[in-house]
This record gives C-alpha cells, structure tokens and sequence, in this order.
C-alpha cells in the first residue's frame, strides 16, 4: 500500500498531478448533474477542491501555485481570443445602450462592495472575493489573488468569500429575473417581436426593366446604388453566366441577387421588377437550378489568405465564378469586395466546375489544416500578456505602481489579437472545440488549485457568525443590482425583457442563468443580449477587482 500512500498523500509532482486530475474529474462529473433545470458545471471542481482539502488532501505548494497560476493564464487568454472578434463591435448600434445598462450593474455592485466593507467590518480583501462570487467571475478572483501578492498580503481569504457566495450568485440572478417577470412583465411583453438582421442575407431574383440601368456595366450600377449587393447568376436568351463587374446589363436579363431583406424594395426599384419565387428556402438544390454551373462551399485555409479583402484577390474576373455567401462562425455575410477574409472563413462559390476547382486551389480548402491547433500563436500572445501584466503603471494616488497581473495582461492580449490579429495576418484560428478545450482546461486547474487551497478553512468559516452574514452580502451583490437596472431598463427605456434578461446573465457572467433565461422565454434575444455585454463585463470585473484592492488598500 505504500505506492497508494505515494500516489495520493506523499508531495511530489507525480502526486500533484494525480490529485488534481482527481479532483476535476470528480467536479467534472458532478457539473453535469442538474437540479430545477440548474448546474454549477465546471465551478463544481471549486467544491470538490474544497472537499479535498477539508478532508486534508494537499499537495506541494511550489507546484499549487505553478498550475494555479498556469491554468488561469490559458483560460483568461482563451477566453480573450474567444470575446476578441465580439468586443469592439458590441459597442454599436444597439449595443452601446446594453453595455451601458450592464456597465450599470458592475459599477453598482462594486459601489455596494465597498459600501458594504466600511459598514459591516468584512475586510476589503474579503468583500471582493464575495463579490466575485456573488457575480460567479473566477477570473476576477483570480486577478484579485495575484493583486494581493504583488503587495505581500495574504492571497487566500478572496476564495473563501467567493466560495461561500458563489452558489447563491448562479441562483440570485435567477431570483432577480423572477422577480422582475412577476412584478412588472405581461404576457404580451413576451412575445417574440422580429427584428432586422443586417447579417443576414437574402436572395431574390429581379429583372431588368429600368431604361437608367439599360446597357451599363455592373459596377457602374454599383456606384449608383446605395444598398450593397452580389449578382450570382445572370440568364441571358436562355443562357446562364457568372457576371463580372464588367459584364453590361441588357432589357430583360434575369438576375439573381444576394443582398439584405431591408434592401430588396430598393433593388427592385433599381432593377425594374421583383420575382415571386421564394429562393431562400434551406432545402433549394442549387445545383439543379440550371445544368451548366454548380454550387459549392470552400474553406479559405491558406494562411497568405488571412486579412487580406475579398476584392483583392479578383476570383470573378480571373475564373469567371461568383462568391455569393460568406459563413464565418455560425453568421452568413455578405461577399462584398470590402469583407475582410479569415481563416476559416467558408465561401459559396458558384461557376462552372473546372473553375471552381481553380478556385479551391487559390482559397485552400485543406480543412483537416483548419483543425491543427496553431499553438505558436498561443504561446505567443501568452508571453505577450504576461509581459503586459508585469509592466508597471504609476498612478496618482497609489503608492505601489500597479499591474495588470497574470489575468488582466493575457486577457487585454487575448482580446486585442482576436479582434486584430487577422487584419495583420496572424493567424490567430482555433477551432471552436480547440478554444473551448483550452478553457476548460484551464479553469479545471486554477479552480481545482483555488478549492484545494481554500478547503482547509472553509467549513470553519461558513459555520462562524460572519459566515452567514458572508452568505447574506453575496446574496445582496447579487440581486440587488440586477433587480435596480433591469426594472430600469424593462420600464423607464422600454427594453424588451428577453434583452433585459439576458443583459443582467452577461453582466454577471452567468451562463447557467442564461440556460434558464433560454428556457423560460422565446426567442433568441436573451442570447444576443449576453453575447452583446459579456466581452466588455467580463474585462470590467477582472481590472475592477485589480483597482478597488490597489486604491484602497495601496
């Protein structure tokens, strides 16, 4: 039995390894268990961590530290690369009303933390770790942890505040989404109202029959027109073609063109004469339509590709094909000589069969390249944030110069090289299982690490009387925020409570919320509305968390 001794009780790395996979394989499992439609997922190593630890489980504190700290490098950096291409864009339109709403929430509840520590006596270290709990952001906790060891203070108590609310911060939102539902929602205000979608494309056929178009070339049309526009197929005395910009528009050609929905009115009044025929219908056999071309996806995949506009390569008027769609992570774009190619970026291309097979030789379409992780990349942008974390920046004010640390540097990288990294031809790709693995990963580390070192003292601490009052500052952090700004935001700015909803889940960083919120209300605002302000949120609380520790205690 000493083997077994050695394996699980005696410090090595051999030991470390074996316990902390242990413990994630156990909360892993237990993740996936739900009650009322709710689960904890991957926060449920957190506890088991704890477990293990109250139960005496330890390991060398050289090597806890390392992968604590090594796994929330790779997952606040995946995480960056995986919010990177949604961050800037978020902030249009309707956006900046929602992150403005959820920048309400943040700033609220980090109001109420520090209001909370100078009434109730709770130690400023201590009120951030509930309030990373209370708003279920381990990545706060994390940057808040290294905060506290760059000024030599003790970096464990956070955990235990934020392991002590976190259970009531996935549930609280849920509460606060109740309450609003029952105090101030109609039936009628669930109901799912259309919306326009400037991503999504349409197809439509017309025909030429405005004198002010007759015999003028495609790309003078172009220039006239306002609504931005793809002809795929031109058919001509019984002839079908793949138009170039060049190609000259006669009386009666038939046209088929892929534009938005909003824009078809005016391209009729361009073109002269809208068709019936529905042609966005899913099941439409494109390559029965007409004998003479074919319809087919391919995968940009060469890397010389990336960044650079889809005009630039002339693929129309050197192969004489039609690039009608572009699909790129789940959302259809429209082909426009303007778009901006990535790896991985999947185009329909239309034209006759040698071509296309031309084509495919420019673009790629070496898929099984796609799923080779580009971990150059990775380790780059890791090295990139840590060197950014150690920087330090002088402020007045603050008596130590602060840092970003080993969760705000990685994560300002992460999402600055997702959203310009292929503008400058990097070849930041992952697949979407590659980023997701990433983060798991190491989130299963740094929160195996985080229960494991906080378990020791937890039971001691939820069973003391500051224990409960823990329990009952979290539970405020929680609704109290969210219940003021979504009731502001349902019935002063008349947002609807799908987006209310699914605002409150992203400015706390709740997707288990989230799950419940998809559930209970039609439609897919809920979703939107959370991928709109979870980048900017999620950035907020982990500097946030940096901030309030170095004003106030440095």
């Amino acid at each position: 039995m000493e083997w077994l001794y050695s394996l699980f009780i005696e410090h090595s790395a051999l030991q470390a390894v074996v316990v902390l996979s242990l413990i994630s394989a156990i909360g892993l499992g237990l993740g996936k268990i739900h009650i009322c439609g709710i689960s904890l997922g991957v926060t449920f190593v957190f506890f088991a961590g704890i477990l293990a630890g109250h139960f005496g489980l330890s390991v060398d504190a050289q090597m806890l530290n390392y992968a604590e700290s090594f796994g929330l490098i790779i997952f606040v950096y995946a995480l960056g690369l995986q919010v990177g291409p949604g961050f800037f864009s978020s902030f249009r339109k309707g956006g900046v009303t929602l992150n403005m709403l959820a920048l309400a929430v943040v700033l609220l509840g980090t109001l109420l933390t520090v209001i909370c520590s100078y009434t109730t006596g709770v130690s400023l270290p201590n009120m951030v770790g509930i309030l990373c709990g209370a708003t279920t952001n381990t990545p706060a906790l994390g940057a808040a942890q290294q905060t506290l060891k760059q000024m030599g203070m003790e970096s464990s108590t956070p955990a235990l505040g934020c392991a002590v609310a976190y259970p009531l911060g996935v549930i609280g939102v849920i509460l606060a989404v109740l309450l609003i539902r029952k105090a101030l929602v109609r039936k009628q205000d669930l109901e799912v109202k259309e919306k326009d979608d400037n991503n999504k494309t349409y197809i439509a056929a017309f025909q030429v029959h405005n004198p002010a178009i007759f015999n003028k070339s495609i790309k003078d049309i172009a220039h006239m027109s306002y609504p931005k526009f793809v002809i795929s197929r031109l058919w001509r005395d019984g002839n079908v073609s793949i138009p170039t910009s060049e190609k000259i528009l006669k009386e009666g050609d038939r046209l088929l063109v892929v534009t938005s929905e909003k824009d078809a009115l005016a391209l009729t009044v361009l073109f002269g004469e809208q068709e019936n025929t529905d042609w966005n219908k899913e099941d439409i056999d494109w390559n029965a339509i007409d004998s003479q071309l074919i319809s087919q996806r391919i995968v940009v995949t060469r890397p010389e590709l990336n960044g650079k506009k889809l005009g630039a390569l002339r693929l129309r008027n050197h192969y004489g094909i039609n690039i009608s769609r572009v699909y790129r992570s789940g959302v259809q774009l429209l082909a426009t000589p303007e778009l901006t190619l990535q790896l991985g970026d999947r185009l329909t291309v239309v034209g006759e069969a040698a071509a296309i097979q031309n084509v495919e030789k420019v673009l790629g379409n070496a898929v099984k390249s796609l799923k080779e992780p580009n971990l150059v990349a990775v380790f780059i942008g890791i090295i990139l944030g840590l060197a950014l974390g150690a920087i330090p920046i002088s402020i007045p004010g603050v008596s130590a110069p602060v840092k970003l640390g080993l969760a705000g540097g990685p994560i300002i990288v992460g999402i600055l090289i997702g959203t310009f990294g292929p503008r400058m031809h990097m070849i930041t790709y992952t697949t979407r299982s590659a980023n997701l693995m990433l983060r798991a990963l190491g989130l299963s580390m740094y929160l195996a690490c985080l229960g494991l070192d906080a378990g020791a003292h937890f039971f001691d601490t939820v069973f003391r009387p500051e224990g409960l009052l823990w329990i009952g500052l979290g539970a405020g952090l929680t609704i109290i925020p969210t219940v003021i700004v979504g009731a502001v935001a349902f019935k002063i700015m008349k947002i609807d409570f799908g987006s209310v909803s699914g605002m409150l889940c992203g400015s706390m960083a709740n997707p288990m919320a989230l799950n419940y919120v998809n559930d209970t209300i039609p439609g897919d605002n809920p979703s939107v509305a959370y991928a709109t302000v979870y980048p900017l949120c999620m950035f907020l609380r982990v500097i946030i968390a940096q901030i309030l520790l170095m004003f106030l205690l440095g």
